[in-house]
């Protein structure tokens, strides 16, 4: 066993290996979800693409633009990553070859992407139409991701007062409703002894939530974990609509890029429908592969599976009989984003409200079942 990574190219180097290069395994334990996939941030891989088709467009070679852009790279791991492609671009193999050789750590869609434009001779229009496609969906995801956090802060505050009212200010009742010498009501008792419980295995109930929280993340990962949640991601009312629409916009703006970049319908429409991050709707577009490799046009096959609107497949219908179809994919993209963003502003004005009552029907019944024996007890006394 080599003691390096260099030491390993060295090496098989001596035996006649051609090296496109060499990763370190992971760690002996062998449990995938305890080793962490370091990831190349969305905005500095967006940043990259950008300025390799500036120099590309600027006429300086591919070698050369790649080493300015590794040179001023400023993430240790991304640097890294365009070392290893700088090396293979240099001693002849294709761009798109020395990304795929990396693995999962750049989309799919990239490589096939790059692989449609040095084919078709015209890798910098290819790398233009990722961009905008980048672009686009990294946009959508930050109005997705801004629209969920105010929501998101308010139930994480709520659960905090909860929890506040459970652990400290609830308890300190018990010791003086002790003195009374009625029963206490039902709903006081077990609030007084939910709080008794909670303070007494505090910090094992705070253990068993981190284990749950890590076991669940552990199972997601997984491929039947993934496709279940995903599946199950869909159901919920508003956020699974928007996650459905966000899902077939990917789809029809990826598609749209490789086509329109050259790329045979086949091979596009499979990269196009693994690039969708909801495994549920991912594996459903899958199964046309096969359909439109026999023949079959790809509207008819996408209406079978229901996961696309009547309107998009009307457009892909226009796209097919034109033969504009990479054109009519970017309007389809374009009536799913119109489609997000009413989405997202119907959520957002629905989850507020909706919220802040929940919250404050809960907080005020714990209040209540706490004051209501001495309220009863002024009553009497009055």
């Amino acid at each position: 066993m080599a003691g390096s990574e260099e030491a390993l190219r060295h090496e098989l180097e001596a035996e006649g290996l051609h090296i496109f290069s060499v990763t370190r395994a992971g760690s002996a334990m062998g449990i995938p979800f305890l080793r962490r996939r370091e990831k190349v941030p969305s905005v500095d891989f967006l940043l990259f693409n950008t300025q390799l088709r500036t120099l590309l467009h600027a006429g300086l070679p591919l070698a050369q633009s790649l080493e300015l852009l590794k040179a001023q790279q400023t993430a240790p791991h991304f640097k890294a990553l365009l070392d290893k492609v700088h090396q293979q671009v240099t001693t002849g193999v294709a761009l798109s070859d020395a990304f795929l050789s990396l693995g999962d750590v750049f989309p799919r869609l990239y490589s096939n992407t790059l692989r449609a434009g040095e084919q078709s001779g015209e890798l910098e229009s290819v790398l233009q139409r990722f961009v905008e496609y980048q672009r686009i969906v990294e946009e959508m995801r930050k109005k997705i991701v801004a629209a969920l956090t105010y929501p998101a802060v308010l139930v994480l505050l709520s659960v905090c007062l909860i929890i506040l009212l459970v652990a400290k200010v609830i308890p300190s009742f018990a010791g003086f409703y002790v003195s009374f010498d009625s029963e206490l009501p039902l709903v006081t008792r077990s609030v007084l002894g939910l709080s008794d419980f909670v303070q007494g295995n505090f910090f094992l109930l705070v253990l068993a939530g981190i284990a749950a929280v890590v076991s669940f993340k552990a199972w997601v990962r997984t491929p039947t974990g993934r496709l279940i949640t995903d599946r199950w991601r869909l159901k919920v009312p508003l956020v699974g609509r928007l996650a459905h629409l966000f899902a077939l916009s990917q789809f029809s703006r990826s598609l749209s890029v490789l086509l329109g970049g050259g790329t045979p319908m086949v091979p596009a429409l499979d990269t196009a429908a693994s690039s969708i991050n909801n495994m549920w709707i991912s594996k459903l577009l899958m199964g046309c592969v096969q359909e439109v490799r026999e023949g079959r046009p790809l509207s008819d096959s996408v209406e079978d599976t229901r996961v696309a609107p009547a309107m998009a497949l009307a457009m892909m219908r226009v796209g097919e009989a034109t033969g504009a179809l990479p054109e009519m994919l970017v309007h389809t993209s374009e009536f799913f984003d119109e489609e997000i963003e009413f989405a997202l502003g119907r959520m957002v004005a629905l989850f507020e409200p909706m919220i802040l009552i929940v919250m404050g029907v809960v907080v005020a019944g714990l209040l209540l079942a706490v004051y209501y024996p001495l309220l009863t007890l002024v009553t009497k006394i009055g």
